[in-house]
């Protein structure tokens, strides 16, 4: 690069911004000036940490990167498994940059290049739109900024969130560095001044370029207008934005621990698309009212670590009630206070309940069968299976052997009951030993696979300690790959057979068995849940086809209803077998049904919204819609 003209002392930097520096500023030297920031993967990968916390995004949405530069971000997230994201950038030079980038890691993101205030995407597109790397509030013109979150607007879904990492403007004016300069490289001297605007709205600054043999290669202006939280919140309102939300304060980080500019104090926001109604005729819902029954979160619940709720729980409900208020068509309320439950639901008579209460009454998994059994003595139509249906379900043993009626394969298994004083030793060893009741791999531990008699005698002696009234199944352990498959609807067309996953072992510690036990379900320390990771299997059409035909004959003779899932494992032969049938099945987000939808292309709410969908129409299936609400609708 040749030396260049400088202008020398100035006293007045606003008068020698560019209206248009932002369309050369971000070239090569950009990425050398600011790379201590913008080149700073520690500090993109927190950044995208926060992204994922305050959007709640999901790796199957779909994501635009605004002003995405060299897409330090976008491929990130892509990194983290999100699989539908658009970078947007003016910069000619940082775009392809970002997909030479892309390429050399084998991620599958798309770049453009544009202009923020005129996004030519199609309306409605993307689920998120971000604004990182203090990429907002460049242009001249106030109305420009505004044209900006109009056109985020128009590209977002119905409720889609938008999230801008922005310079906090009351910070940065009482604390911007007047001038400072820092070596960059070996070669490359930077000095900068500051100064406000006129108005006092603007941060102007100047930045000289020096090389230790050329001179002065670069001498430029540009400018950031300064936003505190209520003129940001009056702008996105003002663009059409609700719910706005302010996040604290995000603090920048510099490799070289210099001048960190614009990005040393930042404010992060949120807000929500406009939520619109739904185009055309609307379709008929017969219960538009949905009361959501869970478990409490009040009471001890001896499946959960140390015996009650934790931090990822209480994260799992606010990501559900998050998915659940994107179904626009639908109204939710929540009962999850045991102590009152039984009178609320008698005095208040849900519309309809969507029975998420895996947990059982009062947190005990016996008792899960109570709440759908009091539900149909009140005649009040619920999602998910039959009092009987999860009965059956719930007793492992008797699964197995009506399983093996209908001809299919399930592991050489010896009942153990607590009054035994002795129990037929397996032939082969290694065993697994579990409860035969039990939700949440409960009394499933790395010690549970045995591999000697004494091993086994040792175990079946904590399981009696732990669970007194509970038998016990001593079972061939299968060394095969393990799967699992989801349905989700009843008899008919509507039935849908979700994407089959598989458990991947890979990255576990050789050291440990391969099962999926109470660690990996409930224990965040522990290296099965950091591990065990789920991916789609990939399987012969046969092998489909044998798994799908092996659950849908447990689906019907077990009384399943509107969802589902059904996991088996192959043996050293590659014989396939049931483990277990599940009503009811966990629906949290990062479960086992979710990661299902996920392979189909489903994101969370829509997931739920197809089970909620499939419940109805069952309901709806028996009487008249007409008729149902007129029996339901209570006093």
């Amino acid at each position: 690069m040749e030396a260049n003209r400088t202008l020398g002392p100035v006293s007045d930097l606003e008068h020698h911004l560019p209206s248009d520096w932002w369309r050369t500023l971000f070239n090569s030297m950009y990425l050398k000036t600011d790379g201590d920031i913008v080149e700073n993967r520690a500090a993109t990968s927190h950044e995208v940490d926060e992204i994922i916390s305050l959007t709640g995004i999901e790796p199957n949405d779909h994501i635009l990167d605004l002003c995405c530069g060299q897409g330090r971000h976008s491929i990130e997230l892509a990194r983290r498994g999100f699989t539908h994201i658009t970078g947007l950038d003016r910069s000619r030079y940082l775009i392809r940059l970002a997909r030479q980038r892309a390429r050399k890691e084998k991620r599958t993101i798309t770049y453009r290049e544009g202009d923020a205030r005129r996004i030519r995407l199609h309306d409605k597109k993307f689920h998120t739109v971000l604004i990182m790397g203090n990429s907002f509030g460049y242009f001249e013109h106030l109305e420009d900024d505004l044209s900006v979150l109009k056109s985020c607007r128009r590209v977002l879904l119905s409720g889609g969130t938008l999230l801008i990492d922005v310079t906090n403007g009351d910070w940065m004016r009482e604390n911007f560095d007047k001038r400072s300069w820092e070596w960059i490289d070996q070669d490359h001297l930077v000095c900068r001044e500051r100064s406000l605007s006129a108005d006092q709205t603007r941060l102007i600054s100047r930045e000289v370029v020096t090389h230790v043999d050329r001179g002065v290669i670069i001498d430029q202006f540009y400018a950031e207008r300064l936003y505190n939280p209520k003129d940001l919140k009056d702008l996105l309102e003002k663009a059409g934005f609700s719910s706005v939300r302010f996040h604290g304060e995000m603090i920048g980080s510099s490799t070289r621990g210099q001048d960190l500019g614009m990005m040393a104090n930042r404010l992060i926001v949120t807000a929500a698309a406009p939520v619109s109604s739904p185009g055309g005729t609307a379709r008929k819902i017969p219960f538009p009212k949905i009361t959501v029954i869970m478990g409490d979160p009040r009471l001890p619940d001896k499946v959960k670590k140390n015996g009650q709720y934790n931090e990822e729980d209480l994260e799992t409900i606010s990501r559900l009630k998050k998915a659940l208020s994107e179904l626009g068509e639908y109204e939710f309320s929540y009962i999850d206070n045991h102590t009152s439950l039984l009178s609320t639901i008698k005095t208040e008579r849900p519309q309809f309940v969507f029975n998420l209460c895996d947990e059982g009454f009062n947190n005990n998994a016996r008792l899960e069968l109570n709440i759908p059994a009091y539900l149909e003595v009140l005649g009040i139509p619920y999602s998910g299976a039959s009092p009987s249906g999860l009965a059956i379900c719930y007793n492992k043993s008797l699964v197995r052997a009506l399983a093996e009626t209908i001809d299919i394969p399930t592991p050489l298994e010896t009942y153990y009951s607590p009054g035994d004083q002795s129990a037929t030793i397996p032939a082969t060893f290694p065993a697994l030993v579990k409860p035969n009741f039990g939700d949440g791999s409960i009394g499933i531990t790395m010690e549970a696979l045995v591999h000697t008699s004494v091993e086994l005698i040792e175990y079946i002696n904590i399981l009696k300690s732990q669970f007194p009234e509970n038998p016990f199944l001593i079972q061939e352990f299968l060394t095969g790959p393990e799967y699992s498959l989801a349905i989700i609807g009843n008899n008919g067309n509507n039935r849908t057979f979700l994407p089959i996953l598989e458990v991947d072992y890979s990255e576990l510690p050789e050291e440990l068995p391969r099962i999926l036990g109470y660690e990996s379900k409930w224990l965040p320390e522990s290296a099965y849940w950091k591990y065990i990771q789920y991916k789609q299997a990939h399987l012969s059409e046969d092998k489909i086809r044998l798994l799908q035909d092996y659950s849908l004959k447990l689906f019907e003779r077990l009384e399943c209803r509107d969802y589902a899932r059904f996991d088996f494992r192959a043996d050293s032969s590659g014989i396939i077998k049931l483990l277990e049938v599940n009503p009811n099945p966990g629906w949290c987000w990062d479960g086992k049904l979710n990661y299902m939808a996920g392979f189909a292309g489903l994101r969370y709410a829509q997931m739920l919204e197809l089970i909620i969908r499939a419940a109805q129409e069952r309901v709806c299936n028996y009487e008249n819609t007409s008729q149902i609400r007129q029996k339901y609708s209570g006093p």
